[in-house]
């Protein structure tokens, strides 16, 4: 179909993928600014008294959701029209939201190239096919299901965003040290040296990697440090923390209903259509004016997979141009958001995510 065609869709978005640094720094200004006062506020209010760190919470979490997708766009090369532009502000970004924005965007590339391609990326929660979740015991099937429903977000938000990035640093060093040191106790030098040049683990693809990384987790650390002994660091770590953990479980919640949802468009490495999938695989949410502002118009999920060189700035303009051309795009409501989790296993045969009744019927 000529809908699923490159030449179609490239001819259509081009226009639309001309940045504007005035735009993107405004963006980022009215992100930043805001986040700081907030900040500020609540250095003074806390020590009146420390429950003001739950409003101040769930307030600068939207924000840092906010950052995170004018990260996400960074890593696109799709916010500033320069890429050392989008490298340099995508970094400060990442330390705000405590991810490291490079080796981030290098995942989620992926995500992009493998999109309705399920048996190359499972998403969030790793899903697999209703052939797979057949063989499974009884056991099994209610421990698959366990670590895939809402609650999950509560804790997955914290490691996701704080904790991981942070873990896989220190435990990259450990097995680096004890590769080296090893080497070095058994005499064996060059194998030592090999080891260093290399600087590879399974924690992190390559030494740019490991040095945005580091990068990251020494600015992040050092801002922990200082803030802490500005405001304290019970005042600080609690918010921080809670923040930073809900803004997570936020945006692990929109990608995944973005992505999982009945009858999304699900297949193999050999059959999958980029097109298809981001017509068919991705959904539209569905969100009020001020919601869509935090999210930077990540809503338009289906555009963005279109074309990731379109800015989130004009997302929205793009969309309504070619509206009838997005008519069987599916829409999703914030009623529905929580249904995302019933939709966690995809049908091969069909082509399509489905929902956990489905795959149980099969069963019987």
């Amino acid at each position: 179909m000529t809908q699923y065609d490159s030449k179609f869709w490239s001819q259509k978005l081009l226009p639309y993928t001309k940045k504007s640094n005035l735009i993107a720094t405004r963006q980022v200004l009215l992100t930043l600014i805001p986040f700081a006062l907030l900040w500020f506020s609540y250095a003074y209010l806390v020590k009146i008294s420390l429950w003001f760190f739950l409003p101040f919470s769930l307030v600068i979490s939207f924000f840092i959701l906010r950052t995170f997708v004018l990260m996400h766009d960074c890593g696109h090369n799709s916010l500033f029209s320069s890429r050392r532009l989008n490298r340099v502000v995508g970094f400060f970004l990442g330390v705000i939201t405590g991810m490291p924005q490079y080796v981030w965007s290098k995942n989620h590339d992926y995500h992009h190239k493998t999109n309705g391609d399920w048996v190359s990326y499972g998403g969030v929660f790793n899903i697999i096919n209703t052939d797979d979740y057949a063989k499974l015991t009884d056991k099994q099937r209610k421990n698959y299901w366990r670590f895939r429903q809402p609650l999950i977000l509560i804790p997955a938000g914290f490691f996701y965003v704080l904790a991981f990035p942070r873990i896989n640093w220190i435990l990259g060093h450990i097995v680096m040290a004890y590769r080296i040191l090893g080497s070095l106790i058994r005499f064996r030098f060059k194998e030592a040296v090999d080891f260093a040049k290399k600087w590879d683990t399974k924690y992190w693809k390559s030494k740019r990697d490991y040095l945005h990384m580091t990068y990251n987790n020494i600015v992040l650390i050092s801002i922990w440090i200082l803030m802490s002994s500005a405001i304290g660091a019970t005042e600080f770590f609690l918010l921080y923390v809670v923040s930073t953990s809900l803004s997570g479980s936020m945006g692990i919640l929109a990608f995944t209903i973005q992505h999982n949802f009945e009858n999304s468009y699900a297949t193999d490495s050999e059959r999958v259509n980029y097109y298809q999938a981001a017509l068919e695989g991705t959904s539209m949410l569905v969100l009020p004016k001020v919601l869509n502002w935090f999210t930077a118009d990540i809503a338009f999920h289906h555009l963005h997979h279109l074309s990731v060189a379109i800015p989130n700035y004009r997302l929205e303009d793009c969309h309504n141009k070619y509206s009838d051309l997005f008519q069987n795009v599916r829409r999703v409501r914030m009623r529905e958001l929580i249904s995302t989790f019933d939709y966690q296993l995809w049908d091969p045969k069909l082509e399509k995510v489905v929902s956990r009744e489905y795959a149980d019927q099969l069963l019987t």
